[in-house]
């Protein structure tokens, strides 16, 4: 007998993304860019704050690369993914609260800081992921992903709001200034992530390894079957293929994420713009993350990637000519419609290429050309708008990525 898609479980693991997107849309989408570029690195030139943005992105993705699988093959053969995912978490949320008490123009220690914690964001989704077969059985992973994105969407944008509030109205608040409600916007998403991770620790468990291991010898099994998995992806074409799309139409996802807000600034729009089309994406990307469930699950996960490459190829369209904070605002509608339902469905879509009972292993590939992907967008972004004096230019160069990605995916048969 299947058990409720929606059972104490499912709510638990959901809420997980209610409790980490604090991190990634008030911090890495939100206040960190703005914050970093005017207040901890106010004297640098514009084109050099985001080239140091650029760079501190890519090092926190290089690491995740690094670790990321054989961690992940640890995890299935110690039955330890739910343990790794609160050790990366707990290293996140420390250095995210750490953010407070850095002072105004030290860039240094607070993208030191953000380097950490986004190393613990990231690190920590590895084992979240993995835990997706856990929580939920195969005809119910479309939803079950969709839901978690779309609780994400929620948790992220109602904190968003609130901080927000407090930067536009720091005396409401009994704070002296918006910096001062900035900083301590920090400490709250660390709160924030710490309370709401905690049904997970409770109600979400993994069955046990089939053969205990622990110590050296559990490391040296890890390594084995990582070793081992090398060779399986080769002789698996969906899973790689898949990998290679994956990671190049979602190198131009987390860009848009990280970068949006920093390009915007770039353009001179106003900073009050940005930040309330940002509020936008969160809330459009609710119902948007939903409604690509149901699709998945009507039109199968592929097809529904392909509408989401489709929208993104125009937006980047529409990036290159913005020239007003109304194109700002349409561009931040169209991005919610689609953000969450392409990663949503690419989390169910490889979750049914991969073998059972090695899906942290797996995750951990997935994981790592993810981020792999994540390093070399910001990068290029940066770089090129560096290089040109012109930041449209490096926008642009996302249309590869995107088309790229999806013609790679053209050669995936669906799932």
């Amino acid at each position: 007998m299947s058990r409720p898609t929606f059972d104490r479980s499912v709510f638990a693991w959901a809420l997980y993304d209610w409790a980490n997107s604090a991190f990634a849309t008030v911090v890495m989408a939100g206040f960190f860019p703005l914050f970093f570029k005017q207040y901890w690195s106010g004297a640098e030139d514009s084109t050099l704050s985001t080239f140091q943005l650029g760079v501190g992105n890519a090092v926190a993705s290089l690491f995740i690369v690094l670790v990321a699988p054989l961690l992940g093959a640890v995890a299935d053969r110690g039955g330890r993914r739910r343990r790794f995912l609160f050790v990366f978490a707990v290293f996140g949320m420390a250095a995210t609260g750490g953010l407070s008490w850095v002072g105004q123009g030290q860039w240094a220690a607070a993208l030191g800081l953000f380097v950490a914690a986004t190393i613990g964001f990231m690190g920590a989704n590895v084992f979240y992921d993995a835990l997706l077969t856990t929580v939920a059985e195969e005809a119910q992973w479309d939803v079950v992903s969709a839901f978690g994105y779309a609780l994400g969407y929620l948790g992220g944008g109602l904190l968003f709001a609130l901080n927000v509030a407090m930067t536009l109205s720091p005396e409401s608040f009994g704070l002296q200034d918006a910096a001062e409600a900035v900083r301590l916007s920090f400490l709250g998403v660390a709160l924030w992530w710490g309370l709401f991770s905690l049904p997970l620790l409770r109600w979400v468990h993994e069955p046990p390894p089939q053969t205990p291991l622990r110590g050296r010898a559990l490391w040296r099994a890890g390594y084995g079957q990582l070793r081992d998995t090398f060779h399986h992806v080769r002789g698996l074409r969906p899973v790689w293929l898949f990998l290679i799309a994956y990671w190049l139409y979602i190198d131009g996802v987390d860009t848009v994420v990280r970068m949006a807000v920093d390009y915007g600034l770039s353009l001179g729009l106003a900073q009050q713009h940005l930040i309330s089309a940002l509020l936008i994406t969160q809330f459009v990307g609710f119902p948007a993350a939903l409604a690509f469930g149901r699709l998945g699950k009507r039109l199968g996960p592929r097809a529904g990637i392909f509408i989401a490459l489709g929208v993104y190829v125009l937006a980047t369209i529409g990036a290159y000519f913005m020239r007003s904070s109304t194109d700002f605002y349409l561009l931040a509608v169209a991005v919610g419609l689609v953000q969450g339902g392409i990663q949503a469905l690419s989390r169910s879509y490889y979750a049914r290429l991969i073998p059972p009972g090695q899906s942290a292993e797996f995750f951990g590939f997935y994981n790592m050309l993810g981020k792999f992907a994540a390093l070399f967008g910001p990068l290029l972004v940066g770089s090129v708008g560096l290089a040109t004096g012109d930041p449209r230019v490096g926008m642009l160069s996302l249309l590869l990525l995107f088309v790229g990605g999806g013609w790679v995916l053209t050669r995936v048969k669906p799932a």
